[in-house]
């Protein structure tokens, strides 16, 4: 491990001197600065370690050469405080090591798709979507709607988001699955508590060159938007519907009062599920005990509950339930992603220290 991480240090190197070159611009100058920012903390935690191994063994060798009995105990006492920083350091270097997932620094698009509960689930996909957009306002990201469906109740049947920013899919990648929502709706009389339910889907953003696609195997039909938006979008052919021929997707978007932002933004939705199915046919041949048990994508697993009347969110995959659903409800979700982040480092330490024994 630390050969390789002595190579990661020489890149690193490189990489600031040719930066700070003042030679590179553009895309070059893009690429590396995405390249530094990827392995930074890496080298200065990998460079603590070093630094905290040199001054244990010179504390070894101090202790082997002292005689006088107050400066051994504080000897001795330096030297176990340098070991349990080592330890901890060299904790959090093997974390650092583990294999990264390639989509970790991507943008994501967000589905949210209501589910079992009618009118309800709606609503709750509302709410999901203020959830999440409110955690990105937190985080300085940059959201964008490229598609939506209302329902009569005001909420939504479908809406796609485009959240851009550091780190998006490696902060929201195990949000995918079945949301749960347990509460009492407005239009209940009796008090009952309902159960509705809805689907969250992070896929990462495509970029063109992870996605062939040939414009032959795309079929694109117009149509006349519906719903709000002015006389102008109800009178000209600006809905866009793309077909992808080969693996039968289907995207609509009808969002935009232009036939060309609306076929743009269908494009960038319809290359993200082309990914996501990439993806998912390459998980599907790995092995299972390769196979983390927290982010697997599984639409049809149930990952959370928002229980309102005792205030309550669940995460069964890791077993967490805190009490304070409204904050949650309101973007502050840090904690939760948090949790589910240091399960799956947890989850692939394990399975490294399996292989290795």
């Amino acid at each position: 491990m630390f050969d390789n991480l002595d190579g990661v240090e020489r890149r690193f190197n490189d990489l600031e001197d040719a930066l700070a070159s003042g030679t590179l611009k553009g895309a070059d100058m893009t690429r590396l600065t995405k390249e530094r920012a990827s392995i930074e903390e890496l080298v200065t935690v990998y460079r603590l370690f070093k630094r905290l191994k040199q001054e244990r063994d010179e504390a070894k060798s101090l202790l082997v050469a002292e005689k006088d009995p107050d400066m051994l105990a504080m000897a001795k006492e330096e030297l176990a405080r340098l070991e349990d920083e080592l330890a901890a350091t060299e904790k959090r270097l093997i974390i650092l090591s583990l294999p990264k997932d390639p989509n970790d620094d991507k943008n994501v698009l967000l589905e949210i798709r209501a589910g079992t509960g009618g009118d309800e689930a709606s609503l709750f996909a509302a709410d999901l979507f203020r959830m999440y957009t409110r955690y990105a306002d937190r985080q300085r990201w940059r959201t964008e709607v490229l598609s939506s469906t209302t329902s009569a109740a005001g909420g939504f049947k479908e809406i796609i988001c485009l959240i851009e920013g550091q780190g998006v899919f490696s902060r929201l990648k195990f949000e995918s699955g079945v949301h749960r929502v347990q509460r009492v709706p407005a239009t209940e009389n009796q008090g009952r508590i309902h159960t509705s339910a809805c689907t969250v889907a992070i896929l990462p953003e495509a970029d063109d060159v992870e996605v062939e696609l040939n414009p032959a195997d795309v079929e694109m039909t117009v149509a006349r938007s519906s719903g709000a938006g002015g006389q102008h979008v109800n009178t000209t052919d600006s809905a866009v519907r793309l077909v992808h021929k080969p693996s039968g997707l289907v995207v609509e978007c009808q969002d935009e009062r232009s036939q060309h932002k609306n076929r743009d933004k269908a494009m960038k939705i319809l290359k993200a599920r082309l990914l996501e199915k990439a993806i998912a046919e390459q998980q599907q041949e790995i092995s299972a005990s390769r196979r983390s048990q927290v982010g697997s994508g599984d639409r049809s697993e149930r990952i959370r509950t928002y229980n309102f009347p005792q205030g309550r969110m669940t995460d069964h995959r890791i077993n967490l339930t805190l009490y304070r659903l409204d904050s949650i409800m309101e973007g502050d979700i840090g904690e939760i992603l948090d949790a589910l982040g240091t399960h799956h480092q947890t989850e692939l330490l394990q399975q490294e220290l399996a292989v290795k024994i």
